[in-house]
């Protein structure tokens, strides 16, 4: 793992007065050398290898500190996880997921987020959690 990305959020949880424990930090770094989206179950097979004793339960603990702390991102339609290019702060996110090579591009527009909440809230809709997620084909799977 790149060692400036788990230093920023070893910043980031002392500037907020959060614990980032050993087992939070173990899952960060797996995210961190994740390719892709992946899921719980292939996170906690691989948290096995260095805590031999973790549980479902231990995961989505940790999964829910990261989201939580916006360090990662939740797929909603996948049920899976990507970390988050611009951690550690909330934004606008949209994702745009390759159905064919299942990679995914996270967008942060501003403009697009706040049209679909002026939309919500034009049809009297109040939005408690957002994810914009839009399946399709990427350019390299479509031309190559």
């Amino acid at each position: 793992m790149p060692k400036p990305l788990l230093e920023r959020a070893v910043a980031l949880c002392k500037q907020k007065n959060i614990r980032f424990t050993p087992i939070r930090q173990r899952v960060f770094q797996l995210m961190t050398e994740q390719t892709g989206a992946v899921s719980a179950y292939d996170l906690l097979e691989q948290l096995k290898k260095h805590e031999t004793n973790a549980k479902p339960p231990t995961i989505y603990r940790a999964l829910d500190f990261l989201l939580e702390n916006h360090f990662i991102h939740r797929i909603e339609s996948l049920n899976a996880y990507i970390m988050c290019e611009h951690f550690g702060c909330a934004h606008p996110m949209q994702l745009l997921i390759c159905d064919s090579c299942r990679q995914i591009i996270e967008l942060s527009d501003p403009v697009i987020d706040d049209a679909f909440s002026a939309q919500a809230k034009q049809s009297g809709f109040q939005i408690t959690n957002k994810v914009l997620e839009a399946h399709g084909i990427c350019y390299n799977c479509l031309y190559n």
